[in-house]
């Protein structure tokens, strides 16, 4: 194969990439901001032992919160934050099984290694996000089955799939995070809520350099090699790629 006939090899899309993009381009992403209060359809929100009860599930303390932000900023943001951990839960989860299970000649140590950065990250990031929510006010939502279903990404449906798969699914979820905390770090601007605007913008650079990882990791390039490049003769050759200047993943 001559030069001119490997460089064609280069704007060829990779598939990994390409799924990601039109998922994100689907990707609506709201906020539960009608939400607050008991909710007799939400997992959690009933039960029939005897306690005494001091402040509903998803509001904010009237007075006494201790940060001279109005009621309605501090409830709009505890709102939001609260999403937040919960969509940072899942990550959570998500991360734990795939850290698991890792295999192949690259996963095994090197992503092994990796996710259980993202996963010791991942649990500081909630308890910022969380300890945010009480500061302003609130209660953070903690039961896992609540948390799933306010959060505004997903957990993958269960089972083994490949490695590719498992970090695909990931820089998704980092990708709908990064532009989820971005909306709030904006509004919290806006309201002059800048102490929740300092917690999630440190929150935001950490999942964008976990972004930045698992899109490295789906590049093409590799030091293991199957037989495939010894028979399409295309050197498993690996370059930029012409990029939709709007996509997510510049």
């Amino acid at each position: 194969m001559n030069l001119n006939e490997q460089m064609g090899q280069v704007g060829v899309p990779n598939p990994d990439i390409t799924r990601i993009m039109t998922n994100m381009s689907n990707f609506q992403g709201e906020f539960n901001l009608t939400k607050s209060g008991f909710n007799p359809q939400m997992p959690g929100h009933q039960t029939a032992h005897h306690m005494i009860l001091r402040q509903q599930p998803r509001t904010v303390k009237q007075i006494g919160a201790g940060i001279g932000l109005p009621y309605e900023t501090r409830l709009e943001m505890a709102l939001m934050l609260d999403d937040h951990q919960c969509a940072l839960t899942v990550a959570l989860h998500q991360y734990n099984k795939h850290h698991w299970l890792t295999e192949g000649a690259e996963a095994f140590l090197s992503l092994h290694e990796l996710l259980n950065e993202h996963r010791e990250k991942t649990v500081k990031h909630i308890d910022m996000v969380g300890e945010r929510v009480a500061r302003l006010g609130g209660v953070p939502t903690a039961h896992p089955v609540t948390q799933h279903e306010l959060s505004y990404i997903k957990h993958e449906v269960e089972g083994r799939y490949t490695v590719r798969d498992f970090i695909r699914n990931d820089l998704e979820h980092e990708l709908k995070l990064q532009e989820m905390l971005r909306r709030t770090i904006a509004r919290a601007e806006t309201l002059h809520d800048f102490g929740t605007s300092e917690v999630l913008q440190e929150v935001l650079t950490d999942r964008e350099d976990f972004g930045y990882h698992l899109y490295s990791v789906l590049e093409d390039d590799t030091l293991v090699r199957g037989m495939t490049h010894l028979i399409d003769g295309s050197g498993d050759m690996a370059g930029d790629r012409p990029m939709n200047p709007n996509t997510k993943l510049q």
